[in-house]
């Protein structure tokens, strides 16, 4: 078995490429949170969607005793250099997500952790994805969802319009879990199953929020972001954000809500839906089962 994982910490053709996100940025903020000294504190949100990410390939499609090709990719070397050791060989790749620089047919599962929702091109990515993927070949991949920080983004927009007269963008746009089975979808993918986690940290405050997202290089990298944050602004961010939402004993929450998705490279073996109009028993006759025998129908 060869598995290839995508490891980092959004219907557009290939003529019209989207360019939200300076990828040089992200590969930048990256470089900069792995060479932090105390790095590792950082890592307790990628480890934990990590270890849910494992829960769903540890079921009937993956098993260490069969694999014999582990590559690891990432679009930042220093990432990659803090690698911890693992049991099974496994051989590091540096590259971007959005140009997979593998062979058609090469991989019998791809894993992504927290890895796609800095790309511009995710429908393109995820048909890379299909391409490197054998036939009958799964995909698993957990990603950041669209109410992720919904407290910090509302906190920074209601001081920005009070103290500037207006607001900008701070919080990178994210997907819709609503579209994401549709994407997976136009991919080629087929057996499709998509589900959200909510996962909840508490903070000190503002300032903490912000660092923690720093240290994990999840900064904003969007081509339109709003490089300075006033002071003032920020000090009426925080009022606002522990007025909001401020729990009773002085934390403040941040949601991330995390998209997990499983998808199949289709291939001859796997099950298909019966034709229409085969069905032996209509919904009337299961309505009956269990019912005692001799019970009118009320």
């Amino acid at each position: 078995m060869s598995i290839l994982t995508l490891r980092s910490l959004s219907g557009i053709s290939q003529n019209r490429r989207m360019n939200v996100f300076s990828r040089e940025m992200k590969q930048r903020q990256k470089d900069w949170a792995a060479q932090l000294q105390d790095s590792q504190q950082y890592d307790y949100l990628r480890q934990e969607v990590g270890s849910r990410v494992a829960d769903r390939a540890a079921g009937p499609t993956f098993h260490t005793e069969v694999v014999e090709r582990f590559c690891l990719t990432d679009v930042s070397q220093q990432s990659l250099r803090r690698m911890r050791p693992s049991e099974i060989p496994t051989h590091c790749v540096l590259a971007d997500e959005e140009f997979l620089p593998f062979k058609e047919n090469t991989f019998d599962l791809v894993v992504s952790s927290l890895a796609l929702h800095w790309i511009n091109d995710l429908p393109g990515a995820l048909r890379q994805i299909h391409q490197v993927l054998k036939p009958d070949g799964v995909f698993i991949g957990a990603m950041v969802g669209g109410e992720t920080l919904y407290e910090l983004r509302c906190s920074l927009q209601l001081a920005e319009t009070e103290r500037e007269g207006g607001f900008s963008p701070h919080i990178s746009p994210y997907t819709a879990v609503t579209d994401l089975g549709n994407l997976l979808g136009q991919a080629g993918f087929n057996m499709l199953t998509v589900d959200i986690d909510d996962i909840q940290v508490h903070y000190p405050g503002i300032m903490e929020v912000m660092t923690d997202l720093q240290g994990m290089g999840e900064s904003n990298c969007a081509w339109n972001r709003k490089s300075l944050l006033h002071r003032d602004t920020i000090l009426a961010a925080a009022a606002i954000y522990k007025e909001m939402y401020g729990s009773e004993d002085g934390s403040i929450p941040a949601t991330f809500e995390i998209l997990y998705m499983i998808g199949w490279k289709p291939h001859e073996s796997q099950a298909k839906p019966a034709k229409r109009g085969s069905a032996t028993a209509s919904f009337g006759d299961l309505s009956k089962t269990g019912r005692p025998s001799g019970t009118d129908q009320p």
